[in-house]
């Protein structure tokens, strides 16, 4: 089957009534990314989800960051959000690999965002510790834990057959 588009997945957001929305802000070889899924309620968008990272020009240049789903009536939003951070990568961007970091803020949480990750299509890559060798890359992640790879590619597929439920 063919991996939905950006313009694919915001026409299925929007037969669920939602709105996906991406914020992409180039500075220089640098580009943020924010992805948005929202509701209209009778005054306001209320925002049920959102994953935040930047791209480099390079293969393995996307960083996901914060990745939070809130509220309730959530039911496929975080397959959305991945579906449409891997479909931007794909259509937009060099990046074909994307990093993320499981921190390790307590370890119940970190084996639940390692769990949750795996499930994404996330592999570990290496652990962030408190070598010196880690202390750039624990300043850019925000702590330690767990960095985790994934190709864009598999990460759309697999987002896909999750909003096909």
């Amino acid at each position: 089957m063919t991996p939905p588009t950006l313009q694919d997945l915001e026409a299925t957001a929007s037969r669920g009534g939602l709105l996906l929305r991406l914020q992409i802000k180039a500075l220089g070889p640098l580009t943020t990314l924010r992805v948005g899924v929202a509701r209209r309620s009778e005054q306001a968008l209320v925002l049920l989800g959102e994953l935040k990272g930047w791209a480099l020009p390079s293969a393995d240049g996307l960083r996901l960051d914060t990745m939070r789903v809130q509220g309730a009536h959530t039911a496929g939003v975080g397959a959305l959000i991945w579906a449409a951070t891997w479909a931007w990568a794909l259509e937009a961007s060099p990046c074909r690999r994307a990093t993320i970091l499981a921190i390790r803020d307590n370890d119940v949480q970190h084996r639940r965002l390692v769990r949750y990750f795996r499930r994404q299509g996330f592999e570990p890559l290496r652990e962030l510790g408190a070598g010196p060798l880690d202390l750039a890359p624990r300043l850019i992640w925000g702590g330690s834990g767990l960095l985790m790879r994934c190709s864009c590619a598999e990460g759309l597929a697999r987002a896909a057959r999750q909003l096909r439920g």
